[in-house]
């Protein structure tokens, strides 16, 4: 049990006596209060709260103060915390399972991907086991949406145009990218605009509510939809003794208001993503879609990585080839879904 857990629980003994009372956890969280997945997070936090009749909450510590991104896992495991995000990227072997998300094939449509993302790790045993025997239970899952790409001074039509170019990359995305000639350059996010604006990179992968978030509308003249993939291994999990140690009922709370992220995420983005791609083509900036027969050269510069990570899996116990089926059948489930009933908020 978290030494934060029982300390919060212990107080409220004291004061308002046990069977009063509320049960509260702590989630550790390394990014800021503000953007679409800190809108996420409070809408479960208030999900949980709502669903429990107050009954159980959360104590959310934002910006890394429990523990920065890449000491989640751990931090979380060993409670540290009582449950928390982790991004899978920063740790592929620990959670090879859910990396998955992050692969580089044809799923650019996040609400699509969050779906498909939540039911396996929901209800495939494999993953289940691993993240069991790390102490880890698996809540709700994020996206940071597609991965897209803007630049300055360039304009990337076909994957032909992608070769010189300095590009700031995204995991199996960026190496995708250097593998058809980009010249691939280590940099944050964050530091993007800065690149930009000396030349230091000609272009930078990201997601489309990330160029208002960061103000790269005022140092890129071309954003192209890359219609490729997306950076979906980052989520919810809590430390598994915490949870067992919770009632059915506060359990069950737990993963229904986990399985209802998707949902709301996926409208936050879809929101978001629009209005930043008509701010850009406002502001005279040009966008392209990248066409079907260019997007397909880049998922089969992607495959490598595809096979990279079956070999890290399968190197793990995982039926590799059978967890990636999966996966393609799911996300295969979600757009049919999605193109016979529309998106769960209507649009």
């Amino acid at each position: 049990m978290s030494r934060f857990f029982s300390g919060a629980i212990c107080a409220l003994g004291l004061t308002a006596g046990a069977a009063s009372a509320q049960t509260t956890l702590f989630f550790g969280e390394a990014g800021p209060n503000r953007g679409a997945r800190a809108e996420a997070i409070t809408y479960f936090v208030d999900q949980v709260s709502e669903l429990s009749g107050g009954d159980l909450t959360f104590d959310v510590q934002w910006g890394g103060a429990l523990f920065k991104a890449g000491a989640a896992r751990g931090g979380i495991a060993d409670g540290i915390a009582d449950a928390g995000t982790i991004i899978g990227v920063y740790f592929p072997q620990e959670m090879a399972g859910y990396g998955i998300a992050d692969l580089p094939i044809n799923n650019p449509d996040a609400w699509v991907g969050m779906k498909a993302t939540d039911e396996l790790m929901r209800t495939n045993e494999q993953v289940q086991q691993n993240l069991a025997e790390q102490n880890l239970v698996y809540i709700g899952t994020f996206t940071t949406s597609a991965v897209n790409i803007g630049c300055k001074g360039a304009t990337i039509q076909s994957v032909d145009d992608i070769s010189g170019l300095k590009v700031r990359g995204v995991g199996a995305y960026g190496k995708a990218f250097a593998d058809v000639g980009a010249n691939l350059v280590s940099m944050s996010i964050y530091d993007a605009y800065q690149g930009l604006d000396s030349g230091l990179i000609d272009c930078s992968q990201g997601y489309s509510y990330v160029v208002p978030a960061l103000q790269w509308q005022e140092v890129i003249d071309s954003y192209t939809l890359l219609n490729w993939g997306q950076v979906g291994a980052l989520g919810i999990f809590m430390n598994k003794d915490m949870f067992d140690s919770l009632t059915e009922e506060q359990q069950g709370v737990l993963m229904e208001a986990g399985g209802m992220i998707p949902d709301e995420l996926g409208r936050i983005l879809s929101t978001d993503n629009e209005e930043a791609v008509a701010m850009m083509k406002e502001k005279g900036i040009e966008v392209v879609e990248l066409p079907d027969e260019e997007r397909q050269k880049l998922i089969d510069a992607g495959s490598t990585y595809i096979d990279q990570w079956k070999e890290t899996a399968s190197g793990l116990g995982f039926d590799s080839e059978a967890l990636l089926t999966e996966y393609r059948g799911l996300i295969d489930k979600y757009t049919q879904q999605r193109d016979q009933e529309g998106y769960p908020w209507g649009s």
